[in-house]
Parts: structure tokens; sequence; C-alpha cells
């Protein structure tokens, strides 16, 4: 799972250990600031992808939804861009998603995997390319079955 990677053209600054994580995923989830539609065709050439629109994918608007919610392994999977502030997000998640057991979301480039309200939970993958105030560049790894999140984790890369 990738958010915020801010790539244009040239792939080369994601960390080449992001596609051995794609290459095990059965999906790829993308939760926004993809930028342009280069890495959106070379992860969809991989694997499976969903991805939402972020406030930097001015050239993806109309072609990214917003919002994006689905059913991944009995699941129901959210996905959203910004979550808005850190005060308040579980309730707010929670409301913008009532059905979700999952809420993917990106935009702060630092990582989130926690438990909002009546056990939803709540992942921030972090950034792969653009660290910020984070000690790594990091992707999120899920594993999802019978309708349940049986592992989670947050993993530095690069």
């Amino acid at each position: 799972m990738l958010a915020d990677t801010h790539l244009g053209a040239d792939l080369s600054k994601l960390p080449v250990d992001v596609w051995r994580h794609v290459d095990e995923a059965d999906v790829v989830l993308h939760a926004g600031d993809v930028v342009t539609a280069d890495l959106l065709d070379a992860l969809s050439a991989r694997r499976p992808l969903h991805a939402v629109l972020g406030n930097n994918d001015r050239a993806l608007a109309g072609i990214l939804p917003d919002r994006l919610e689905l059913d991944l392994a009995g699941v129901r999977v959210a996905m959203v861009h910004d979550a808005g502030a850190r005060s308040g997000r579980e309730r707010r998640l929670r409301r913008w998603f009532p059905r979700a057991g999952l809420v993917v979301f990106g935009h702060s480039h630092e990582p989130v995997d926690a438990v909002g309200v009546d056990g939803q939970r709540l992942f921030n993958p972090g950034s792969a390319v653009q660290r910020r105030r984070q000690p790594r560049r990091t992707v999120g790894r899920l594993v999802l079955r019978d309708g349940e999140v049986v592992d989670h984790a947050v993993v530095a890369v690069g």
C-alpha cells in the first residue's frame, strides 16, 4: 500500500524494494498524491490497483475518485487521501465511512496504524519517497482474509 509518492515520469525515485512489496501483493492501494499517471500505469501493469485522488493530483482529476469503497477478501475498505486533522479523526472517519472495517488514507506522510471507533482500523502507509519528519520512508502491508484484517504493518523502505 502506498500514499504520497509525488512522482512524475521519473519513477527511479521510488525505492527498489517498493517494487518487491508490490510484486508480493495481491492488490495495490494508493491513497493519493500520485501526481501523474506514470506510476499508476507501472503499478497496474504488475497488480490490480485501486487509487484515490490527492490534493496534488491535478493531472488525474476526473480520472481518480475522491473517495472509494470496495470489498477485499470480505473486508469493506474505504479510501480517502485527506482524513482531516488528527483531532477528531476517529469519529470523522467512522461518520464518513460507517460500513468500512478499514480506512486507508494519506496526505500527512506520517504512518498511522490505529484502531478507531467501534474497532474500525485506520491506516496511513506514510510515504515511500518523501519521509518529511519521519525517520524512514515507508509503505504499508495488510493481510485481509475471511472478512478480517489478520495482519497489518508499516514497513520501512529504501
